[in-house]
């Protein structure tokens, strides 16, 4: 608490409207602040974006962008996004402040929770998911920290939309892990994420709800990710036996590591969940339950289970309803009251006698007032100012004069919107704000989104990157990593790009340049030279190229005067590029090549060395015989004249004056 009062956004005015009262919480992205809006004098939460984040400028873009996309889900279990702005050098973004706890303090304080309190939440957050999910948004980041339990009861999820713009941030530690663990293995392989990804980290949160514990875990975030890719989660029940097989069989489906086998979005798993907790839940399980937290904390988390899931360490309260218990000797069946409080049963009994006098005197004209009463409704809300029609979904996909016209004739009033959109062709609309099925009151303004297309990106220069960074490059702008393509290249590093091209036609692009979001490139790597294997043998030459997944040919033979007998010249490969399994000729070495002994005897010793030297032989004589060469004429050599000997072999002279 020491660092709180020095916290230079205290007491300050941001954009002339929200004052900063305290500090909420700090994250890798921003800082949560609780402010004071004072035009409209309600609390709210402030979350404004870290200045090193905040200089950069594609970074503040998608903030801005993102934020919008948020603003767009009004639904109750999602948390209200009202306002976004600049103020000077801050970003920052005005949102709903709901006083409570977050399902991590929550499972932190209970460790796990029981089947019904699972289903009440997942019931929550599939509902705001199946909104987002609905207006084409992906929330990216869902995980416990971002369920929000509030003190009145409600269950939100926030952070919508906002995940995408922090995986920029370089966050390390407890974040990152978190983070990771609820990564859907086409996040950890691909990088890409759609209504699927968030559908597998729910399924581990249920799972952690469920069990208390992640299925994964890991010293290094690597570890973990490799897990979500290459394993499949374990049953709830493996860990807690009493689990039921419905929840057991529901976490499987969402956490499949195929997202085709997962429900297509959360509108699909909420219907299946709804289904699952009315065979679960007793028929007569009516009573609601507030679980209190641990250690005196004001914050309580209202669930829909009944009173028997509790767990022991909970408080509970039962609310909505008055019951009868016994309190003492002196008052049998007091009436305990919803706020805590009782009343004796004789007193209650003493106001029911009471009532019964009067009650038929007001009765009569009760009556007389409801009818008047659902006379008037009827009319202003069925013909009158009062009626109400509803935003209909045949919008999307028509043009915006279409949908104009269809407004028009509902008595609603057309306003034009654009955005992005990779799943909806430019000119036609995308969405409504409000959404489909919301009803209005006639004259209201109605945003009628239209797609932009595909959003433009701008890729860097691939060729001359490591594998790693070109993917990194690619994945980072929305757009997709295709095949990989290793050919041996002796003029680029292994592990380095060579080129790049669109699946789509083929077109280079290795200079990089302006492409659109969705974007699939193909990237050309090397894996460096072909080894050299002059001077192995011919077993060490095939074992070094199966190293580089190159398979090896016996060819011809060769003479060689520096290469021994049975050893590798050298290793052709086939015209081309070479990929792993090519097959290289190996050429082997027949030794020096054999050279007839010529006939030198009677020459003089001088010329017949030269002649036996420039056949590639070596001498053996007497030292002494060169200091007298001119008298010398050869007699004799050995191997005598006609015989073949290797090049480089020794013949020995004899000469006489």
């Amino acid at each position: 608490m020491s660092d709180i009062p020095t916290d230079p956004m205290l007491g300050r005015l941001i954009d002339g409207r929200y004052e900063v009262r305290s500090r909420i919480a700090r994250g890798g992205m921003a800082t949560v602040y609780l402010a004071t809006d004072l035009r409209l004098e309600r609390r709210v939460a402030l979350k404004i974006m870290h200045g090193h984040l905040a200089d950069d400028a594609a970074f503040r873009s998608r903030f801005i962008q993102e934020a919008r996309s948020a603003a767009r889900l009004a639904h109750p279990n999602v948390v209200n996004v009202f306002d976004q702005g600049q103020d000077a050098d801050m970003a920052y973004l005005v949102m709903e402040y709901l006083p409570g706890i977050t399902l991590r303090d929550l499972l932190k304080d209970y460790g796990r929770l029981t089947p019904e309190q699972t289903l009440d939440i997942l019931e929550a957050v599939l509902s705001g998911l199946a909104a987002a999910h609905k207006a084409g948004i992906v929330h990216r980041d869902v995980k416990p920290e971002n369920v929000l339990l509030a003190d009145d009861g409600r269950i939100k999820i926030s952070d919508f939309g906002l995940a995408r713009a922090s995986n920029n941030n370089t966050a390390t530690g407890q974040a990152l892990l978190g983070t990771i663990a609820y990564l859907s293995p086409e996040l950890v392989t691909r990088g890409v994420a759609d209504a699927r990804s968030d559908i597998y980290a729910l399924g581990i949160m249920t799972f952690e709800m469920l069990t208390g514990e992640q299925p994964y875990v890991g010293d290094a975030p690597m570890q973990i990710a490799y897990q979500h890719a290459n394993d499949t989660v374990p049953m709830p029940s493996s860990k807690v036996p009493s689990i039921p097989q419905e929840l057991d069989e529901l976490v499987l489906w969402a956490t499949a590591r195929d997202p085709e086998q997962r429900p297509r979005d959360a509108r699909v798993m909420l219907d299946q969940l709804l289904d699952v907790g009315s065979m679960l839940r007793p028929a007569a399980a009516g009573a609601q339950t507030m679980v209190m937290p641990r250690g005196g904390q004001s914050s309580g988390v209202l669930l829909g289970a009944p009173v028997s899931a509790l767990t022991a360490e909970a408080e509970t309260q039962i609310l909505g309803a008055a019951t009868l218990v016994a309190t003492g000797p002196g008052a049998p069946n007091d009436l305990v009251l919803p706020g805590g409080g009782t009343v004796p049963n004789g007193t209650v009994l003493a106001k029911k006698t009471r009532g019964r006098k009067t009650r038929g005197y007001w009765l009569f004209a009760l009556v007389l007032f409801l009818a008047t009463l659902v006379g008037g409704t009827g009319w202003y809300f069925g013909s009158g100012p009062g009626s109400e029609v509803a935003v209909p979904s045949s919008l999307v996909g028509t043009t915006p004069e279409d949908a104009a016209a269809q407004l028009l004739e509902l008595g609603l009033i057309a306003e034009p919107g654009e955005v992005y959109s990779a799943t909806v062709a430019e000119g036609l609309v995308v969405a409504t704000d409000p959404d489909a099925g919301t009803r209005l009151a006639q004259d209201s303004v109605v945003t009628v989104i239209v797609s932009l297309g595909l959003q433009p990106i701008t890729l860097p220069t691939l060729a001359g990157l490591s594998q790693a960074d070109a993917e990194n490059a690619i994945t980072g702008l929305a757009a997709v990593v295709g095949t990989i393509d290793p050919v041996f290249n002796a003029d680029v590093e292994s592990g380095v790009v060579i080129a790049a091209t669109r699946e789509s036609d083929g077109g280079d692009v290795s200079a990089g340049g302006g492409y659109f979001e969705g974007l699939t490139v193909n990237l050309v790597v090397s894996l460096g030279a072909i080894p050299a294997v002059a001077g192995e043998t011919v077993q060490d030459a095939t074992a070094i190229f199966a190293d580089k997944g190159l398979l090896v040919t016996r060819g011809e033979e060769s003479y060689h005067d520096s290469i021994p007998e049975g050893d590798v010249i050298r290793g052709t490969a086939p015209e081309g590029t070479i990929r792993a399994g090519a097959t290289i000729t190996l050429t082997i070495s027949r030794g020096p090549e054999p050279v007839e002994v010529p006939n030198v005897v009677g020459m003089g010793w001088s010329e017949g060395k030269q002649a036996l030297i420039d056949l590639g032989f070596e001498l053996s004589y007497n030292p002494g015989a060169d200091l007298v060469a001119a008298l010398l004429k050869i007699t004799s050599t050995d191997p005598v004249a006609g015989t073949s000997a290797p090049r480089g072999s020794t013949v020995t002279l004899t000469g006489q004056i």
